[in-house]
């Protein structure tokens, strides 16, 4: 089956792009064409729009705060039949019920250029500085350093904590190559020991060498080998009493809410 899905925004719509994954995730056999429509603030703009959009009709999910660019898009898409739905309408009523107060009708205001945003810049910019075991001298002002085997998916689950607002440090464990002493001696940073299966590993492994057109007979697929890597990092954490969380069946998204829990656990910063 094939759906049209038009995510129309009075801002950049990223929020309509999460909530469409979410939901199209749930159904097998849909082939979705999405077509982004962002920043729609106008009655001449949301014209050009439509026009566009029932040529290729399918469902409109929108976030439009402007009551008289709302009211004309609910009008229009009536009129034309196409299916809309403002998916956090909800949201918004339950907290003007809970909070006594109407919603700011205004577009984009979770990226207003705030304290947090740059706190999350910041954090984004030292964790691209302290990846692979760089500058391990700072590590101490990390939130978190992730310590694991070669490809256990340490650079990326740390991208994502530094979108959330987190400042990280990875390090990878090579059995030829012991961690910096400064690994053992950090206080204010959570560190936590990302471990995987090893059949997981050497498939994630040899995919990588072949992108790389290097050979795949190598001590770092072989099987022996990557089982003795694995049981020494898992000794290391048991060692040092490092929370440890096991990669193999985890998205990057659950493994960052793990260390999430881990760090709320601990008293740790969250992130405005």
């Amino acid at each position: 089956m094939r759906l049209h899905l038009h995510l129309l925004s009075d801002s950049t719509g990223e929020t309509l792009d999460t909530i469409a994954k979410a939901g199209i995730a749930q159904f097998d056999g849909v082939d979705t064409i999405k077509h982004f429509w962002p920043m729609v603030r106008s009655a001449g703009h949301l014209d050009r729009v439509l026009g566009e959009i029932v040529q290729r009709p399918g469902l409109i999910i929108y976030t439009v705060v402007n009551p008289e660019v709302r009211h004309l898009l609910e009008n229009r898409c009536r009129v034309a039949g196409l299916p809309h739905v403002a998916p956090l309408d909800p949201v918004f009523e339950a907290l003007q019920r809970l909070l006594g107060q109407e919603a700011k009708a205004r577009p984009g205001r979770q990226h207003v250029l705030d304290a947090a945003y740059f706190a999350r810049v910041d954090a984004i910019q030292f964790t691209i500085a302290h990846d692979d075991g760089l500058l391990a001298e700072e590590w101490e002002e990390a939130d978190v350093v992730l310590a694991g085997v070669s490809r256990s998916s340490k650079t990326p689950t740390s991208i994502y904590l530094a979108n959330r607002g987190y400042k990280v440090a990875n390090i990878p464990l090579v059995p030829e190559s012991p961690p910096p002493t400064a690994l053992f001696r950090l206080e204010k940073p959570l560190v936590v020991g990302l471990t995987t299966g090893v059949d997981r590993l050497i498939q994630i492994r040899r995919n990588r060498l072949l992108t790389l057109n290097q050979t795949t007979e190598t001590p770092y697929v072989d099987a022996d080998a990557v089982t003795r890597e694995v049981a020494l990092a898992r000794r290391m954490f048991a060692d040092r009493g490092w929370p440890v969380i096991d990669v193999t069946r985890r998205s990057i998204e659950e493994t960052a809410a793990a260390i999430i829990n881990l760090l709320g656990e601990r008293g740790g910063r969250v992130p405005a």
